[in-house]
């Protein structure tokens, strides 16, 4: 029997902000709160499903005032009164409403698959392949002088995260005695993650590599070590060095996935629903990536419990995704939402509530 057509007939926008614990510093920017837009998708049968977008100019090139009108203006009027569970058909004619703006298209996207979730009374990541249901993130380490950063991993290894990301990319060579300093502090046994954000160049990045291969720092990964279009220069350090390198802004779609591998320029790849517009297209990167036994990690830009909870239903969901990058609650001073995964430190444990699972967002919508 086919299920009576579920309509759209509503989607509003809201803001929220919240003040992270303490400021984030990368090599690109520093931010002190979480000031994202928040999008709520209504079914004629009342039910809502949520999504959200961090404004990041400087990755994605969307600012709120782009979102806003993305959002209000294109997207709203080319998916209103499609049927919800035509899901493929009512993302496929988003993406066709405007290019580009893929935060924006991410904040409905994930709210369509939470309604569309909610409406098969299901929890997302079950729908989306069920592949595990607990999952463990790290923690990042701002740029800061080396005993701020060495006091922030020792204190995050003593609230039980087992990995950290530690940020660098700002002063070259002065970066290893950095990651020295912390794996010192922390031991052995903690994997460290270090993200340059795009921060050296080419030869850069292979001396710092290597030092701190020679230096038996036991790095798990190197992430985004020079500027995105770079893939020639990606290609080159991945060649050089024996430390896995993780495409981050040089992924934005699954095209860019295809020649990142194509041109052996990463050993894994980063997915932000950021990036890719939306769950959608991320999927297809999975699929990518699977094709050719390339694991992902799965993270995140600032973002709060509401657009994290979706990136972690879609890492939940696959096992090609290998890794996780999901600690933006953790970043977060409070947490304003009621439901969605619950996140104990460095753990987060999925469950049965329908959807993306947020239940309560406290913002006007309009």
């Amino acid at each position: 029997e086919v299920p009576p057509p579920m309509r759209i007939t509503g989607i509003a926008t809201g803001e929220i902000q919240i003040p992270l614990a303490r400021p984030f510093k990368t090599a690109l920017r520093t931010v002190e709160r979480v000031e994202d837009i928040v999008v709520r998708v209504t079914a004629e049968n009342g039910m809502v499903g949520y999504g959200e977008a961090p404004p990041t100019a400087v990755i994605t090139g969307d600012t709120k005032g782009s979102v806003l009108s993305a959002i209000h203006q294109h997207i709203a009027p080319a998916i209103t009164s499609m049927d919800i569970l035509c899901l493929d058909e009512v993302i496929e004619r988003m993406a066709g409403s405007i290019k580009g703006n893929t935060s924006a298209k991410a904040a409905v996207d994930m709210a369509l698959y939470d309604l569309w979730a909610k409406v098969m009374g299901k929890p997302l990541y079950q729908l989306l392949g069920g592949y595990r249901d607990t999952i463990e993130t790290d923690l990042t380490i701002s740029v800061n002088p080396v005993p701020q950063m060495v006091a922030d991993s020792l204190a995050a290894v003593q609230d039980g995260y087992r990995v950290l990301k530690v940020k660098v990319g700002k002063e070259g060579m002065a970066d290893i005695p950095r990651i020295a300093a912390i794996r010192e502090a922390v031991g052995p046994d903690i994997r460290i993650r270090v993200d340059a954000n795009q921060g050296w160049t080419v030869k850069d990045a292979i001396r710092v590599i290597t030092a701190m291969e020679d230096k038996g720092l036991g790095i798990q990964l190197v992430e985004q070590p020079v500027p995105a279009h770079d893939l020639e220069g990606m290609a080159k350090i991945t060649q050089k060095v024996y430390t896995p390198i993780l495409a981050d802004e040089s992924v934005f779609s699954p095209l860019d996935a295809l020649e990142i591998i194509r041109r052996g320029a990463a050993d894994l790849i980063n997915i932000k629903l950021m990036k890719t517009g939306g769950i959608h297209e991320a999927l297809k990167i999975c699929a990518v990536a699977s094709l050719y036994g390339v694991e992902c990690m799965m993270g995140c830009m600032l973002e709060s419990k509401l657009a994290v909870s979706a990136a972690a239903h879609l890492c939940a969901a696959k096992g090609i995704v290998t890794r996780a990058d999901l600690d933006g609650p953790s970043l977060c001073s409070i947490d304003p939402y009621e439901g969605g995964p619950e996140y104990s430190g460095a753990l987060i444990q999925m469950n049965e509530l329908p959807g993306i699972g947020i239940t309560g967002v406290p913002c006007n919508f309009s």
